[in-house]
């Protein structure tokens, strides 16, 4: 089992149950899934670029991405509905875990000038999107297969409809975020 996982399970369910005032431990938030994207503007004038987005992303979350595709017609940018504009993978489960233990304890910190992730970046309704500048942060990505840097976004999404608990549980499970003074 994942250490993140166990973690959760062993220490983090009992603390959040006594500081939201929780009555059953399924009322405890937990992590449902993460969805990691990474839009592919110029895949409209090369093709090899989503190949590349593709293999980035595989090797980061070990699991094979869709290609995500454009919806509307949108001329200024030559766009036509249905072409292949970026690539994205949800993950749930094990792999899960392990890609968010990887990206708290080994992608961010690798960030340079890191000072921590917003703590304002939740949506509303407890789900939690940050903006990665470039896949090299993570160690399976080769800096000499790299033809382009691309940036990715990557959302949690959470099983709790209110942002304060959600900031809590992943303060639990190491998210580092910023202090509010700096």
């Amino acid at each position: 089992m994942n250490r993140l996982k166990e973690n959760y399970r062993e220490e983090i369910v009992p603390s959040l149950q006594d500081e939201l005032d929780l009555d059953n431990v399924m009322q405890v938030p937990r992590i449902e899934k993460v969805v990691v994207n990474i839009g592919v503007g110029e895949a409209l004038e090369n093709g090899k670029a989503l190949d590349e987005a593709v293999r980035d992303l595989t090797k980061i979350t070990g699991q094979k991405p869709i290609i995500t595709k454009s919806k509307k017609n949108i001329s200024n940018f030559k766009l036509r509905a249905g072409e292949p504009i970026g690539t994205k993978v949800t993950l749930r489960g094990l792999r899960m875990w392990s890609f968010l233990d990887r990206l708290m304890n080994v992608a961010l910190p690798r960030v340079r000038d890191f000072r921590g992730v917003s703590p304002h970046s939740f949506d509303g309704r407890g789900n939690y999107t940050l903006g990665i500048s470039e896949q090299l942060v993570f160690p399976e990505i080769d800096y000499d297969e790299v033809s382009q840097v691309r940036g990715m976004e990557v959302s949690i999404v959470t099983s709790t409809e209110d942002d304060e608990a959600g900031r809590e549980l992943l303060r639990k499970l190491g998210m580092p975020f910023k202090e509010e003074g700096n």
